[in-house]
């Protein structure tokens, strides 16, 4: 049976930073990530409020050292990009930090002119 995987692409410093996670969130968002490629969800994606529509996703997972968010879109056909991958610091609510809400608006544009790029 052919696979019809998308490729995943890390934007900025999202690859690194997910390196970086504890063993356990890093094989959590990996298979997240994998069934992404696949035209999946995982349970735990939710869609990221604040980019219009559900082309903006969002996995969090808790570890004992604290919590961990990876964003990632789907919306291009050529492939899943990670905006952002980085442990919750804020005391405030589950709400997404507005200093990580920026990294992934501009990293959003990032992967909008990669993947017009890809498609040449």
């Amino acid at each position: 049976m052919p696979s019809h995987e998308k490729p995943l692409e890390w934007i900025g410093s999202s690859h690194k930073d997910l390196m970086a996670m504890p063993v356990a969130v890093r094989r959590f968002f990996g298979f997240a990530l994998s069934l992404a490629q696949a035209g999946d969800k995982h349970d735990a994606a939710k869609v990221l409020k604040g980019f219009g529509g559900a082309g903006v996703l969002e996995v969090v997972e808790d570890d004992a050292g604290g919590t961990y968010r990876a964003v990632y879109t789907v919306k291009f056909v050529e492939a899943v990009f990670v905006l952002h991958s980085f442990q919750k610091k804020s005391k405030r609510g589950i709400a997404t930090p507005a200093e990580d809400m920026n990294i992934i608006h501009a990293r959003l544009k990032i992967a909008e002119a990669f993947a017009k790029e890809l498609r040449k």
